[in-house]
């Protein structure tokens, strides 16, 4: 692709970024065929060859409109047409270029303002996000569907396990999950103890940045990310073998600190070194499968349905893990048809698009009971609430399975 960029970008970091990735689209049009959104709508301005036709425009200075913002958030960022395009077009970099340049000359409606501001604000930060949740789950049952959808039901947690080992690994607590769901790192933390690896959690470590980054608070995004590399460093400098994540839309973004942090001289060194030490719990856990075979011989009778997030087989590239794991404890897992397509959560796009993001959804939800399985396991808590919010079927996260067997005399 051609392009000619406009004064206001050309040779600057981004815009020399954008021009790369946007030269090496060939126009094929295969991404189009696993957009979910192109799925739905069947507007070429709605798969990713179309929003890489508007981003060119913008940024070779042709007019933006609202109608340009539109067709950018309806992107559900899910990057699935990366792992189609056979040219490698980094998409997910070229819209969060094209979605800064674009909110930066279209001035939304206040009700968009105050929502997003909201989100970017309260989200991020635990120590707001937490009380909220546990008010919200006390009256759960009196609230509108809408608001009940977002609030996942309390359930025991369990204890954190107290044993030193000679292993130890660094774990994201995040800053939504401890809230509303608790138990996931709970679990993460009592099945590596029985293995092994003691788990360690950086007090002043906090939301991955991807929030704030992908609501277009960039600068924001960026300040998250430099606080969790300095919470962090002392931890790997002591010798932490990893930094685990046990949800998969972290993983993604904290993998990319290093390019994102490029720039910044004080940082760039650090945020490749943490980014190079980033794994996925899925990552980890194949290393234990043996051990793992014999402690859960024959404790896990079910069926399971396994929908990968897209963060994580998309975004990541890693795919047949979790089953592979899960397989080697014994687990009858299954992948829905389709199990390639986004189930609509993606971060705050269930509450910015809720239209589409509840059509996906009840798509993925329709496919994933037509597995017959008993039990429906993700690895991302956004997938796991807002599957969970359309179905009776237990809905929870791959390493409570293992950690529940592990646990049950």
């Amino acid at each position: 692709m051609q392009t000619n960029l406009a004064d206001f970008i050309k040779n600057t970091p981004a815009g020399d970024e954008a021009d790369a990735i946007l030269r090496s689209c060939v126009h094929c049009g295969f991404c189009t065929a696993t957009c979910p959104t192109y799925q739905l709508l069947g507007d070429e301005l709605d798969g990713p060859r179309g929003r890489i036709y508007l981003i060119k425009q913008v940024l070779e200075g042709q007019e933006v409109t609202a109608k340009t913002q539109q067709h950018l958030d309806r992107c559900l960022t899910c990057r699935n047409c990366e792992s189609t395009c056979p040219s490698g077009v980094k998409y997910g970099r070229l819209l969060d270029i094209g979605r800064h340049v674009v909110d930066d000359r279209v001035k939304r409606p206040l009700s968009q303002r105050v929502m997003r501001t909201v989100l970017k604000e309260t989200l991020p930060r635990e120590w707001l996000f937490t009380p909220a949740m546990k008010l919200g789950q006390l009256v759960r049952p009196l609230m509108p569907q809408a608001l009940h959808n977002k609030i996942p039901a309390r359930k025991s947690s369990g204890a954190w396990p107290v044993t030193e080992h000679a292993r130890k690994m660094v774990l994201l607590d995040g800053c939504v999950q401890p809230g509303m769901a608790p138990n996931i790192n709970r679990s993460t933390a009592r099945v590596l103890d029985a293995l092994g690896v003691q788990l360690i959690v950086a007090p002043k470590a906090g939301c991955c940045g991807a929030i704030r980054h992908h609501l277009n608070d960039q600068a924001g995004g960026l300040a998250d990310m430099r606080r969790n590399i300095d919470a962090w460093w002392p931890l790997v400098e002591a010798g932490a073998e990893a930094i685990v994540m046990t949800a998969s839309g972290c993983g993604a973004t904290v993998k990319e600190y290093g390019h994102l942090l490029a720039g910044d001289a004080d940082y760039a060194v650090k945020a490749a070194r943490i980014s190079a030490l980033t794994r996925d719990l899925s990552e980890i856990m194949p290393a234990f499968e043996a051990e793992l075979a014999v402690k859960l011989a024959g404790k896990i009778t079910e069926r399971v349905a396994y929908h990968p997030p897209c963060t994580l087989q998309h975004g990541q590239q890693i795919r047949g893990k979790v089953e592979g794991v899960l397989r080697a404890a014994g687990v009858d897992v299954v992948l829905c048809a389709d199990s390639h397509l986004c189930c609509g959560s993606a971060g705050t796009y269930s509450v910015t698009q809720p239209e589409l993001s509840y059509k996906l959804r009840d798509n993925k939800l329709a496919n994933l009971q037509a597995t017959g399985a008993a039990r429906i396991v993700s690895a991302n808590i956004g997938c796991l609430t807002h599957l969970q919010s359309g179905t009776e079927t237990p809905v929870e996260h791959w390493i409570e399975l293992i950690d529940h067997a592990l646990t049950t005399a």
